[in-house]
């Protein structure tokens, strides 16, 4: 089909929280998309989406979203223990890619993936959507203009409001694969600079029913960037006044921050105290335009043939980061991404 004139047909394959923002992203935000078809082996989850949406096409097999000549591209929002052979299958079906991070916690099964991709010549876009938050992508912009000179430390503060459930703790990954990622790679894109050493200070502060799990709920991490700079990512699965997002770049010619995101940004003062809005309770309200304009940014990527702004490689270094993080607080000792990268 000639995409420059026709709208591109998207396929969602995954009709849960992440999967229902895409498909009504897609359906109802994105110009020149639409969605052709959802999927998700629990069939109600599918449907119920579909008929909201005015989806077409509702299923429990996204086999049947691959094999559909008709669609251009597909948003894997499945479990992440199926990205990696979601994005072979479809670039062997010759579909454009959206998956949501991380593309999986095996780097084998990582690199077979972006191998599919650049044998079928089909673009993939990894989901790491606050890169196109406003507030962020300004810091990244004055950084990148020099506007703080040369860049000395980064600092990124990230807690949720509460704890997600035990039985999501038990098989995501554990926090530094489904939260701290995000900030792995923020780290990346605000220091336009890869990191080479991580160290955890870490613990259970929370939940012990998260260490239990074999999992921990608070930590601090130290980064050494490749140019010398130093960055500390603050993560807590429970901040008790909302979801508290943060970054600040201070450098040799100033620093540039941003902060968290609130309702309405009147403060009141008197006598008793100085009283302003808590920071928006949780992810979908603070980064509903950054799921917006990442998939816009996916859509254009394809109309325009270009490279999507986040890579495949782009999807896979936060994960080397999660495994060096993970080495670094089971062996209390600062580790480097190079000897992770060696051991696997």
């Amino acid at each position: 089909m000639d995409t420059k004139e026709a709208p591109l047909r998207f396929g969602v394959i995954g009709a849960g929280r992440i999967g229902k923002i895409h498909a009504e992203n897609l359906a109802t935000r994105i110009p020149g998309a639409v969605v052709a078809a959802i999927a998700d082996p629990i069939l109600p989850a599918a449907r119920e989406t579909a008929e909201r949406l005015h989806i077409p096409a509702a299923g429990a097999d996204a086999q049947a979203i691959l094999n559909d000549p008709e669609i251009d591209a597909v948003a894997i929002c499945s479990s992440t223990d199926t990205h990696a052979a979601m994005i072979v299958a479809a670039a062997q079906a010759g579909k454009h890619i959206f998956c949501e991070k991380p593309i999986a916690y095996d780097l084998a099964a990582i690199d077979r993936a972006l191998e599919a991709v650049r044998q079928a010549g089909v673009k993939l876009q990894i989901g790491f959507n606050r890169r196109f938050d406003p507030n962020f992508r300004r810091v990244r912009q004055l950084v990148a203009e020099g506007k703080v000179g040369e860049p000395h430390i980064l600092r990124i503060t990230s807690r949720d409001p509460a704890p997600p459930p035990i039985e999501y703790v038990r098989v995501s990954g554990g926090m530094f694969f489904d939260m701290t990622i995000h900030d792995f790679d923020m780290a990346r894109y605000l220091m336009g600079c890869d990191v080479e050493e991580i160290y955890v200070a870490g613990g259970v502060r929370v939940d012990p029913r998260i260490g239990e799990a074999g999992d921990l709920d608070t930590a601090v991490i130290t980064l050494r960037f490749a140019n010398g700079a130093i960055g500390t990512i603050d993560n807590s699965r429970q901040a008790v006044y909302g979801y508290d997002q943060r970054v600040e770049v201070f450098g040799s010619g100033g620093m540039v921050s941003a902060l968290n995101n609130t309702a309405e940004n009147t403060v009141y003062s008197s006598g008793e105290g100085v009283y302003s809005a808590k920071p928006l309770y949780f992810f979908l309200e603070r980064y509903m335009e950054s799921f917006i304009a990442e998939m816009a940014e996916f859509v254009a990527s394809i109309r325009e043939d270009r490279q999507p702004p986040v890579s495949g490689l782009d999807g896979r270094i936060p994960v080397l980061m999660g495994m060096a993080a993970s080495r670094s607080y089971r062996e209390n000792r600062p580790v480097r991404i190079s000897e992770v990268e060696k051991a696997v």
